[in-house]
């Protein structure tokens, strides 16, 4: 089953007879043909796909299942939907909530000409169920971002920067195939990895620090992520001891991982090894989130979420420890929940190395 086929079918127990994706992301998602402008509209019937000059040709050749039309010269988009207002009787309209702004919705409520909906929990039920296909395009772009690291690992040693060592990551990444990278990567080193999202500066990689990376590329839309953490020269009791509980934390929500459980069961269950060896406190983000199209989707895997994991979801396991000013670690990795467990779509090796 395509994409349209799928949102054709969960309208048919939705209160509207069609469907508005004017966000990048969901038109990709839909057509899966990535550009900066269009509309995509749904209904019973089949999809619509309006773009302007800039896209049409390439759609045309690009996108199946759709009918792809130029939006006409002088006219807006909104303009466009009205026409499909009237040509299909609709009088109940879903639009995506969580991603048109503010002023988007005045215009669509002084313009378009139907009752509006909001859409966004039947779009992030979707997306969350991963195809085979989408599975195939993460670990396209996670075993180039594998890569990547295996060929940045032997360039990280005393004297060269956090920025040195995510510019080797990016290049690596572009160069096997990546279309752009997940987000901004992630290098820190020594005290500064304590910091979860830090920002890769000038600072050069000592003797005894703890390195990490946090990067991912994007292949055919799809986004991969992963985090290692290294030590550089030799790693104290301590540093042995916190990355140690961060790997244990992992495996066991890992365990703890399968299809129609509580999303908050794996973020407990490594939350739980974490604080018992007293480190309330230093873990406080969550176990993990999905991704696909978008870095962070949902659900999420984390103690105050109200979701239930669902078979075909690919989400983060990613648990840590952070000593303010001193260190951090933190180890991720990308699973497919399935019925009876998950299957873990990250290669890279995670014990702890020491380079």
């Amino acid at each position: 089953m395509n994409q349209l086929d799928r949102i054709v079918k969960a309208l048919a127990g939705m209160p509207c007879d069609a469907l508005l994706l004017s966000s990048p992301i969901s038109r990709r998602y839909a057509t899966g043909f990535p550009s900066s402008a269009g509309i995509v509209l749904i209904h019973q019937g089949g999809g619509l796909y309006y773009t302007d000059f800039r896209y049409i040709e390439a759609a045309r050749q690009a996108v199946p299942n759709f009918e792809v039309a130029l939006l006409p010269s002088g006219r807006s988009y909104n303009d466009v939907v009205n026409d499909l207002i009237a040509r299909y009787g609709i009088k109940a309209l879903g639009y995506e909530n969580m991603y048109v702004t503010a002023a988007q919705k005045v215009k669509f409520d002084a313009e378009l000409k139907a009752e509006l909906y909001p859409m966004d929990d039947m779009l992030d039920r979707l997306r969350a169920i991963k195809a085979p296909w989408e599975v195939e395009n993460i670990v396209r772009a996670q075993r180039i971002a594998e890569r990547a690291l295996e060929e940045t690992l032997p360039l990280i040693r005393p004297g060269v920067t956090e920025q040195e060592v995510a510019a080797e990551l990016i290049y690596r990444m572009y160069r096997y195939g990546a279309e752009c990278q997940s987000f901004d990567a992630i290098v820190v080193a020594g005290e500064n990895s304590s910091k979860p999202h830090g920002v890769p500066g000038p600072r050069p990689i000592k003797d005894g620090d703890f390195v990490t990376m946090d990067f991912g590329c994007v292949v055919d839309g799809y986004c991969s992520d992963m985090t290692r953490t290294v030590a550089v020269g030799h790693a104290s009791d301590e540093m042995k001891k916190i990355y140690d509980l961060v790997l244990q934390a992992q495996l066991a929500g890992l365990a703890a991982t399968k299809a129609d459980i509580p999303c908050t069961l794996p973020d407990k269950a490594a939350r739980d090894i974490i604080y018992a060896a007293g480190y309330q406190g230093c873990f406080e983000h969550g176990f993990g989130h999905s991704l696909g199209l978008e870095i962070h989707e949902e659900p999420r895997l984390s103690h105050s979420s109200k979701d239930i994991l669902r078979e075909g979801t690919v989400v983060t396991a990613e648990p840590g420890i952070y000593l303010e000013g001193r260190m951090g670690v933190r180890i991720e990795d990308m699973m497919l929940v399935t019925k009876d467990g998950c299957e873990n779509l990250t290669r890279a090796p995670k014990e702890l190395l020491i380079l």
